[in-house]
């Protein structure tokens, strides 16, 4: 107790007083349930949850955190008493248990997973869209699989921002913190039970971030947060905002999640053996594993650089230059200035780390530039975008075909317990036999989805879009009344909302080039459409434009102009603040996605991938995923070709195939009915499409992908160049190489002569080249010719490709051969390559030099 001096205040005197939550013995599980995600992904605990109290669980926003901590002390006492409760609370708790047990027999080679962001769930604002939401279902499928991993990422206070929209459908950014007691977070602690803190140096300053750890099921993230008293007011707004501010600001995160979370780890004394960066973001962990091998264990730069880049992975997901992060050379000088001496290396050296050269960008410096130099493995994220990222970075390696660059591809998926409705998992299980076929695309089982019943196959589409109109009429009223929008728009729009009409989905981040007013090219038409009183159709939209781009904002603002046009009234809608809740919804409720970025620009998309699984059908330029994912019968298409080079002309071009695709195939295939009412053959190609294409697109398949192709080579690597002094000797090799190689000379060459005479087809081409080479063996050499056919005066790739064998050394020159039958008519253009050859060497871009004869 205090004494307590009374004052004369005309308003209160409020005092703070903390009532401390006092968990009864028999709701602990209960308790220790809601601090793990696993719970998010696992119906049954939502239940639960659910049934505690259904008003509760929806104000919290289905956050059983926040939830269980506005319960009163009776109502904690009511739920002791439900025996009925009580019995299934400790069944889910046991199933916890024995899920939980499992996390001691993972692999003990573990994987630091690096990300700006970590779409979990939709109360931890710590994701803006999909490469938020990869991450996040990428640690959920970690989790489900047992794997060795961790997740390092910020924690926001305010995350990205919240939408709301004016009656003239202009966005409003509202930013509104957090309550961290009120998540899934727990602070970490050392042994001696003091908050772990992480240092970061900036220019005359030392920053502070605390750590936290957020539970996905068996996978650990842990999270920075810099909003704390160690730091000033600019220092602590360093964590407030995913994707706020300027340059400045974002290089300032930046450093804190590579630099800092590289320190974090070794603060929780973790030692991964493989680092995977999610986007170039996380490029600066490279640097500061460098820094330390350097500063901690005597590496020399050069081998300091081999041991990070063999256990290092850098997944870009974006498709242009532009959507990429540079600084300015004076920004990233006066942040790491001091810093880069640490690496024992010049300013200029660092730079050239950073510099995309050749292209527009050639003066700035680019994380992903630095993520790819200190990568081994650099992937996209589906075929066409692989593909596109090797032409974006080309510049760095002129010499070589875009093909030839070390840039391969894992097409993203989707976890499927996170998106999946449980109506339709239960569909699944009921063919499949059990939910473990899952992860396993390639099992035969799942032609099995053939055999369902058409009635259950309508009746399940039926259930969850119903379930889709209650929300929308609940959120259309609350926001149109939000934004005093007129009552005869409100009543109209609720009015026009009939669940019998063709429904179809268009969400996601609301840039330009995801082309979200396409469908608005012709309104006339899309008129006629939709207001087919025997086929009615409705288009739902939602989404978010970033503050700073006002095109994006300006196609919300075009929807929202159109959709109170009295023939669009309750056809054309848009709900606000697009979250992973609401995305829920529309993937399980919609009948149609559509998606019509521009070509080549989407890098993989997955909500079409979420609206597969519950048997929504896919229009979509063949584009990012769905050029892989499209199958005839199982969903519909717009070429991926373009047409035109004049994109407005393009943009045209494709809203009259949307409309003709429409007309002629969607609309009636979804209204031929039968005489119980169902759509048969509109139900066959939702078959088609559960058999055919959900199965590839899980979260299962994506892991094991990259497992397969990328974790276990990269691991294994990186454990050879670790024995007998293997970094050394091939960085002295490397310098060997350096050394002499423009003392490479071809001495001569006997090659066919075609002013006398053209090769028969299967007639064999002869080549010897005499190589002069001082300082090299012929071992350092690898010699080859390349044939290729001119299109448009330009050879665009190498369609024939020969070594040359090494013959003898003869007056100090290496004689290389090839002879080999031609089984191909035609005009051929051809050359003799050089590059440097060690059984050291991972890819030839190790070592990308290279002359050509």
């Amino acid at each position: 107790m205090i004494d307590y001096q009374p004052t004369n205040n005309t308003y209160p005197d409020w005092k703070k007083v903390l009532v401390k939550p006092i968990i009864p013995e028999k709701l602990k599980g209960l308790f220790i349930l809601s601090k793990n995600l696993w719970w998010s992904w696992n119906p049954d605990v939502k239940e639960v949850f659910r049934s505690i109290n259904p008003e509760l669980w929806k104000e919290s926003e289905q956050n059983p955190v926040s939830m269980l901590e506005k319960l009163n002390l009776d109502q904690l006492k009511d739920l002791e008493n439900d025996a009925g409760l009580m019995e299934r609370i400790e069944r889910i708790y046991q199933a916890f248990e024995d899920y939980m047990g499992k996390v001691y027999e993972k692999p003990s080679e573990q994987i630091a997973y690096f990300s700006m962001e970590f779409g979990l769930h939709e109360s931890l604002r710590t994701y803006s869209g999909g490469l938020g939401i990869l991450a996040g279902d990428y640690l959920k499928e970690a989790s489900d699989q047992n794997r060795n991993m961790v997740g390092v990422g910020l924690l926001y206070r305010y995350g990205y921002f919240q939408q709301s929209l004016s009656a003239y459908g202009e966005q409003i950014a509202s930013y509104i913190p957090q309550r961290f007691n009120h998540l899934p977070l727990n602070p970490v602690r050392d042994e001696n039970g003091t908050w772990i803190k992480v240092d970061v140096e900036l220019p005359g300053r030392t920053i502070y971030a605390k750590v936290w750890r957020v539970d996905v099921g068996r996978t650990p993230l842990f999270l920075m947060d810099t909003d704390i008293p160690d730091n000033s007011e600019e220092d602590r707004a360093i964590t407030h905002k995913l994707y706020g501010g300027d340059s400045e600001h974002r290089l300032k995160q930046e450093i804190l999640l590579g630099i800092g979370g590289i320190k974090m780890l070794d603060e929780l004394k973790l030692k991964p053996v493989l680092f995977h960066s999610n986007e170039g973001h996380s490029a600066f962990i490279g640097v500061e594993r460098l820094r330390k091998l350097i500063n901690e264990e005597n590496y020399s730069f050069e081998d300091a650089v081999e041991f990070v880049r063999s256990s290092t992975l850098f997944t870009t997901h974006t498709p242009v230059p532009a959507g990429h992060d540079y600084f300015s050379h004076d920004l990233v000088k006066t942040y790491l200035g001091d810093y880069i001496q640490n690496l024992k290396i010049s300013f200029e050296e660092f730079i050239e780390l950073g510099r995309l050269a050749g292209s527009h960008f050639e003066n700035s410096f680019s994380m992903s530039v630095l993520a790819l130099k200190l990568s081994q493995e650099i992937n996209g994220v589906s075929k066409i975008h692989g593909r596109v990222s090797r032409q974006m970075f080309s510049t760095l390696y002129p010499e070589y075909f875009d093909e030839e660059l070390n840039i391969g591809y894992v097409t993203n998926g989707v976890h499927f317990e996170s998106w999946a409705a449980s109506e339709s998992a239960a569909l699944y299980k009921k063919m499949l036999g059990s939910m473990d076929q899952l992860r396993n695309p390639k099992m035969k089982q799942w032609s099995a989805m053939q055999n369902l019943d058409n009635k259950d196959i309508w009746e399940l589409r039926r259930r969850l879009k119903s379930r889709l109109f209650t929300f929308l009429r609940e959120s259309i009223e609350r926001d149109m009344m939000h934004r005093q929008e007129n009552p005869k728009i409100i009543f109209k729009t609720l009015e026009n909302l009939h669940e019998g009409a063709l429904t179809i989905g268009f969400a996601r981040r609301f840039a330009t080039y995801k082309r979200a007013g396409l469908l608005f090219s012709n309104l006339e038409r899309l008129a006629q459409i939709i207001n087919d009183e025997d086929q009615p159709v409705i288009f739902i939209f939602s989404g978010k434009a970033h503050p700073n781009d006002e095109a994006g904002q300006a196609l919300i603002r075009r929807i929202i102009e159109i959709s109170k046009k009295p023939e669009f009234i309750g056809r054309i809608i848009f709900i606000e603040n697009y979250n992973i809740a609401v995305a829920r919804k529309l993937v399980q409720g919609v009948d149609l996605w559509l998606n019509t970025p521009t070509r080549p620009m989407e890098a993989s998309g997955t909500s079409g991938q979420k609206a597969a699984l519950n048997g929504v059908l896919n229009l979509s330029v063949l584009d990012g995923w769905w050029a892989e994912g499209y199958k005839p019968g199982a969903g519909w298409m717009i070429k991926e070709e373009k047409t035109y080079e004049d994109q407005h002309f393009q943009d045209e071009l494709d809203a009259e195939s949307i409309y003709n695709i429409l007309e002629n195939e969607i609309i009636p295939t979804y209204f031929e009915r039968d005489d119980n009412s169902i759509p048969n053959p509109w139900v066959d190609t939702i078959k088609n499409n559960m058999e055919w294409i959900s199965p590839q697109f899980t979260m299962t398949r994506m892991m094991n992908d990259y497992f397969e192709q990328y974790y276990h080579p990269l691991m294994e690597r990186h454990r050879f160049l670790l024995q007998n002094n293997r970094i050394a000797s091939f960085t002295s090799w490397k310098r060997k190489i350096k050394r002499n190689w423009s003392r490479i000379a071809l001495e001569e060459a006997r090659i066919p002569d075609p002013t006398k005479e053209p090769l028969n087809l299967g007639e064999n081409f002869r080549a010897d080249l005499q190589i002069k080479a001082p300082g090299l063996s012929e071992k350092d050499l690898g010699v080859e010719v390349i044939f290729g056919q001119k299109e448009n005066d330009q050879i665009e790739k190498i369609v024939i490709r020969h070594e040359l064998s090494f013959v003898e050394k003869k007056e100090g020159n290496y004689l290389f051969r090839c002879e080999f039958p031609l089984i191909n008519t035609g005009v051929w253009d051809y050359a003799f390559r050089i590059y440097p050859q060690n059984e050291l060497m991972h890819h030839r871009l190790d070592l990308p030099l290279i002359k050509y004869f």
